[in-house]
């Protein structure tokens, strides 16, 4: 019986001859061709037939050595390199989709490829069909590298990555709801003392956040021809993961409900919207909005803190605010105004950067600014991806799936916006401008 490449290869070329054909007939067939043409459909149908048969036969002999013990032979384009690391990442998900169509689901038979299970949060029981062969330390680094230094959110934000035996982090913070004395950190209380007097005793107050790590799937799929080539198939299949896994973690730092995802800073107790001023027009923002935002910023904040804005129609409106006087000054300053070549800065607005973000509502919409200290939001991830792929979610399209899989969670540091010393309002460091 011929191998499963020799038949492959009977494959491929029926389907070169059925492509000819209709390159050289590009005119109404007439009946001969008809008959010609269906011949041509018919082999490259049976020659499909003979290699799904022969897919099936192989993983049937896989599983039943595997049950009795024995080893099994793998073919020739399923084996690679005994020793060595992936010289790419493209190469490594050959070697995945290689070990797959041979019926090998765990990669034993090939030395470089790791399979991992995905444990499952608040539980010891692993998930045997979730699991996934990791990816290499260096392209994992690599992947996430992308995620987190072109992601103009998540690059902000502070990251504590657990340990590979925790799937959760429980952390101590500050319980402080105002900057009054005998309240600040809590309750610590600082005196001044003339000599001989009695030192007063005070204790800080300690709250808690929880952070359960979160799965987020990326998947992605490559046709037959691109999985002849590792460098092709490297290049799309990094950016199109990294792009998606970077669009969803910080859509969910801002909008995330905190099921099943992140909590997002627009969502949670510690956010504080900033009313619009009286009489103000719909979809507008004005120079007393802005200023009435930076004054609810902690002080302490304003080294770490940038407007984010929505990409589309908020920098317009920027433009048209000036300050107040005869003289009107633009408030906001553009982008390329400072910086180096291929290192243009940010615009500025009231002295701090502006981001435009996809994750914003419209003009209009509250939450379509907003000013944050997003060093406040805390993330938790477990180092490394895991990739998993399977030939029969796009079987009838020759085509091959990957699966990237990323474990993250976060949070606000802050639960809710604190009372300043004077009493005076409350402060926080995520302020948006409520619907106008």
């Amino acid at each position: 019986m011929k191998t499963l490449e020799e038949l492959r290869a009977e494959l491929e070329a029926a389907r070169k001859a059925v492509k000819a054909y209709e390159a050289a007939h590009t005119e109404r067939l007439t009946k001969d061709q008809l008959a010609e043409y269906a011949k041509l459909l018919d082999a490259a149908d049976l020659a499909k037939s003979a290699v799904d048969l022969k897919e099936r036969s192989d993983r049937q002999a896989a599983e039943e050595a595997a049950k009795s013990g024995e080893t099994r032979t793998v073919p020739a384009a399923a084996k690679g390199p005994e020793k060595g690391p992936f010289k790419s990442f493209g190469e490594q998900l050959l070697a995945i989709a290689q070990v797959t169509m041979s019926g090998d689901k765990t990669g034993t038979s090939d030395a470089r490829l790791k399979f991992g299970q995905i444990k499952a949060a608040g539980a010891n029981e692993t998930i045997a069909s979730e699991g996934g062969f990791l990816v290499q330390e260096d392209f994992s680094t690599q992947l996430m590298g992308l995620v987190h230094d072109t992601g103009e959110i998540i690059q902000r934000v502070t990251n504590i990555p657990i340990s590979s035996n925790a799937n959760a982090l429980k952390l101590p913070v500050i319980d402080e709801t105002s900057r009054a004395r005998g309240s600040r950190w809590g309750g610590i209380r600082a005196y001044w003392l003339a000599e001989g007097e009695q030192k007063i005793d005070s204790k800080p107050k300690f709250g808690q956040i929880s952070l359960g790590l979160n799965k987020i799937a990326a998947l992605g799929y490559a046709t037959d021809e691109l999985l002849q080539d590792a460098t092709a198939l490297e290049t799309i299949m990094k950016q199109g993961f990294t792009e998606e896994i970077r669009f969803e973690v910080e859509d969910s730092i801002i909008n995330g409900n905190g099921n099943g995802k992140p909590l997002g800073i627009i969502n949670s107790g510690a956010v504080i919207t900033v009313a619009k001023t009286s009489g103000q027009a719909a979809a507008t923002i004005t120079f007393a909005n802005l200023v009435n935002m930076l004054d609810r910023l902690p002080a302490r904040s304003r080294r770490n803190a940038v407007w984010l804005i929505a990409d589309s129609q908020v920098e317009t409106a920027l433009y048209s605010i000036q300050l107040p006087g005869a003289a009107g000054y633009p408030v906001y300053l553009p982008p390329g105004q400072a910086g180096t070549p291929g290192n243009v800065a940010p615009g500025r607005l009231l002295g701090l950067p502006v981001i435009p973000v996809e994750y914003l509502p419209a003009l209009g919409t509250a939450g379509d600014i907003m000013l944050v200290d997003l060093s406040e939001y805390i993330t938790i991830d477990k180092g490394g991806i895991q990739a998993a792929e399977s030939m029969h979610i796009r079987f009838v399209y020759d085509e091959m799936c990957y699966r990237m899989v990323y474990r993250i969670d976060g949070q606000p540091a802050w639960r809710q916006p604190i009372t300043t010393a004077n009493g005076a309002v409350t402060k926080s460091p995520f302020v948006i401008l409520q619907t106008r």
